[in-house]
């Protein structure tokens, strides 16, 4: 998620009170215990689960078959997180990407040691020597008419691992149990110890959804769907009818039809494999719809080395540590039996459209009903890239590297659209049809469809893995809590606990949202304490914890960042509030006592008008304060969604991030913008761009906006598709251009 998938507002630390004085306030409320455990066990044969997965599926089935899980956005996200070594404060001659935990890696564009620059752009991998600052070796992973296929990659020591989102063909089955091809991610093992040479891939079915690398041990995630060919409906079939034939359909499928499949490549060599039966685990409930894998790779070897599991259940958002791996789902939004139909847009100028894996930005977005404000959870625009560009459930624009399957022409920047959290998938509640028995074969047609009864309570599953081995991973418990996650940034492990903040959307007409954190046992999932009725009729916009403190911002209008005292497990607690225009999409550390806010100025209304990146002094929990704020006027960036694109160089007090123009032409691409954070200010130190370069008409032209920056020495190395500048860190003299060609 990650992201997303995007953004979210200014720091703000609260006092849960009806008014706040010097002296303290009320209260927060009291909690109110609604951990559900959820019990994860093993199949005992591959009978048992086929009968079980065909029960779940013709439950949640409709009369076109059933929903499919939409692309996550997320995810990345997810947004996905920062303070990695750069973050710690750590004295390195190189910065690192921005990671949400110290010592676990994340998937980015751009990787470095310090003595090389590893990228991954346009379909191709190039390693750059910073002391030549030449190209010495490069890969194309895709043909050039799939260059639009966005890539992310992980590296340790000379290897390398190329995550692409889709990747070509693999396996999946069709009515007669005949091998068909279907389009799911690919992974790209390559060997750096000279020219960039491929050494294995594998694809698979399914979607990925993120990974995390601890070591030279990666852990895939991949989702995927049952491949259950539906057939199409004839004239004048009613619903009753439909639904029947889709039943029918499940009734017969074999078990081949849900194990996740995947192929390993080693030269001209294949070699399918599918995950079994042994190794897939279900909750107690479950949907039968989606399939959740974890595939381990350690970079110094190769695919298939251990065998991958699977649980059957959905998977949004990623969270790992050194030693667990917490996968996140929200059930009630990932079924989507019926589409509906799309509200109407609010009246705004219609401008084209920014870098295809960023959102779609969209003025002064309006709640229905309302006079201002996020546009409603469910509100999503009708955008012929929506499936690419819609914000998830974790509320942030945090685009998942997938795009549509069709790219679309060149985008140009618009003002930000409102980044009201969105459900994961996209999708409406799971139990839209009252659960019927099922025999595991031979259904009967039904006669009518049972009304849709009223959605289950929003909660958010979490399932917990022991990765301490470089093994398969080890399932260790499951948990529940009530609302849904922003992004990755809402999960914090910390001294034998799990913190969880998240929004519970109104489920009836009169209710208002508001948000909470949960504070669980790490072991076994079990609730010991909350922080219930955070920003009433608001949303999350952030969260960042740290250490035994945290923080998170809503918003609607007015920004309020909540200060959390987490010390005591049992009786988490709202120790102060500060409330300014805007809001912070992503928090970084700052230092003891202080805390980077990156997202949108607004207006007392809501409105938002521009950039706005904030210094808060979060010394005294209990009054924490604004020190300074940078505005760039109808401004956006990157790091608003996707925290790997911020960087912090404590070293040299410096911060940097993508920044466009509402207004520019996305031809023309975006600069860096270069900040000067001291322990009480932020000054404009300058901006980076890149020569405008004049591209060929294509399918899917590259983005040359600015997307990411390094540190490497007393150097900054900005990137975008069409190549990478280096400059002069304390001046921002430019040194050197590198054109990708």
């Amino acid at each position: 998620m990650r992201i997303s998938i995007r953004a979210a507002g200014a720091v703000a630390v609260a006092l849960l009170a009806a008014a706040c004085t010097s002296g303290g306030g009320r209260s927060a409320p009291p909690a109110i215990n609604l951990t559900g455990k959820i019990k994860l066990v093993s199949y005992d044969d591959c009978a048992e689960m086929l009968t079980s997965l065909r029960t779940a599926t013709a439950r949640n089935a409709n009369a076109w078959g059933f929903g499919m899980p939409m692309v996550s956005l997320e995810a990345a996200d997810t947004a996905r997180s920062a303070v990695g070594a750069t973050g710690t404060g750590a004295v390195s001659t190189y910065s690192t990407t921005n990671v949400h935990e110290a010592g676990v890696d994340e998937p980015d564009l751009v990787k470095t040691d310090g003595e090389r620059v590893i990228v991954v752009t346009q379909g191709v991998l190039r390693v750059v020597d910073t002391a030549t600052r030449k190209v010495t070796g490069e890969l194309r992973l895709v043909p050039k008419e799939q260059s639009w296929i966005p890539a992310d990659l992980l590296l340790s020591g000379d290897r390398a691992l190329v995550l692409m989102t889709q990747g070509g063909e693999t396996l999946g089955m069709d009515t007669v149990a005949r091998m068909r091809p279907m389009s799911g991610p690919k992974y790209v093992l390559v060997d750096l110890s000279g020219q960039p040479t491929e050494v294995a891939s594998m694809r698979m079915t399914g979607s990925h959804v993120d990974a995390r690398m601890v070591g030279s041990t990666v852990r895939l995630v991949v989702r995927s769907s049952p491949d259950i060919p539906f057939p199409e409906p004839k004239p004048n079939q009613t619903d009753a009818e439909r639904l029947a034939i889709s039943r029918e359909a499940i009734a017969s499928a074999p078990i081949q039809a849900w194990l996740p499949k995947f192929e390993i490549q080693t030269g001209d060599a294949k070699t399918p494999g599918t995950v079994k039966c042994e190794n897939v685990s279900h909750p107690a409930e479950f949907s039968g719809t989606s399939m959740l894998s974890v595939h381990t790779v350690d970079l110094n070897g190769t695919f298939g080395a251990v065998e991958p599991i699977s649980v059957a259940a959905d998977g949004d958002t990623v969270y790992g540590t050194k030693d667990s791996l917490y996968v996140t789902s929200n059930p009630t939004f990932w079924f989507m039996p019926m589409m509906p139909a799309p509200e109407p847009l609010p009246d705004v100028a219609v401008t084209p459209r920014q870098d295809p894996e960023m959102p779609t930005l969209i003025p002064d977005p309006v709640e229905p009903g309302g006079s201002g404000g996020p546009v409603a959870p469910e509100v999503q625009p009708s955008h012929p890239d929506a499936e690419k560009i819609a914000p998830p459930s974790s509320g942030t624009v945090e685009p998942k590297s997938a795009p549509s399957a069709v790219p679309s022409a060149a985008p140009t920047p618009v003002p930000p659209v409102d980044p009201s959290p969105q459900p994961s998938a996209g999708s409406t509640p799971v139990e839209t049809i009252a659960p019927t028995p099922m025999p595991s074969a031979g259904l009967t047609p039904i006669e009518t469809i049972e009304p849709a009864p009223t959605p289950p309570p929003q909660r958010t599953e979490v399932h917990r893995f022991d990765i301490t081995a470089p093994t398969a991973p080890r399932y260790v418990s499951s948990g529940s809590v009530p609302g849904r996650l922003l992004n990755q940034y809402s999960l914090s492990e910390h001294a034998g606990h799990l913190r969880i903040a998240t929004t519970l959307d109104p489920q009836t007409a009169n209710a208002k949202s508001e948000s909470a954190v949960y504070v669980l046992k790490s072991d076994t999932l079990a609730q010991v304490g909350s922080i219930t009725g955070l920003g009433k009729d608001e949303q999350i916009y952030s969260v960042r914890f740290i250490g035994d403190l945290g923080y998170v911002v809503t918003f609607r209008q007015i920004d309020p960042l909540y200060a959390l005292d987490l010390r005591n497990p049992a009786a988490p607690k709202v120790t102060g509030e500060l409330k300014i225009t805007g809001y912070s999409a992503y928090l970084h550390p700052a230092g003891p006592g202080r805390l980077i806010g990156v997202g949108q100025e607004a207006t007392t209304e809501g409105r938002q008008t521009g950039t706005q990146v904030s210094l808060f002094d979060v010394a005294d929990p209990a009054a924490p304060k604004s020190l300074s704020r940078f505005f760039q006027e109808k401004g956006g960036s990157e790091a608003e969604w996707d925290p790997h694109a911020f960087l912090y160089w404590p070293e040299d007090n410096l911060a940097m991030m993508p920044l466009m123009s509402w207004g520019s032409n996305w031809a023309e691409g975006s600069s860096a913008l270069v900040l000067r954070v001291t322990d009480s200010d932020i000054t404009k130190l300058g901006m980076i761009t890149h020569p405008k370069i004049a591209q060929q008409a294509e399918f899917a032209p590259a983005n040359p906006g600015i997307r990411r920056c390094l540190i490497i020495g007393n150097t900054i190395w900005t990137i975008s598709d069409l190549g990478l500048k280096v400059s002069d860190s304390t001046t921002l003299t430019d040194q050197t251009w590198l054109p990708f060609t």
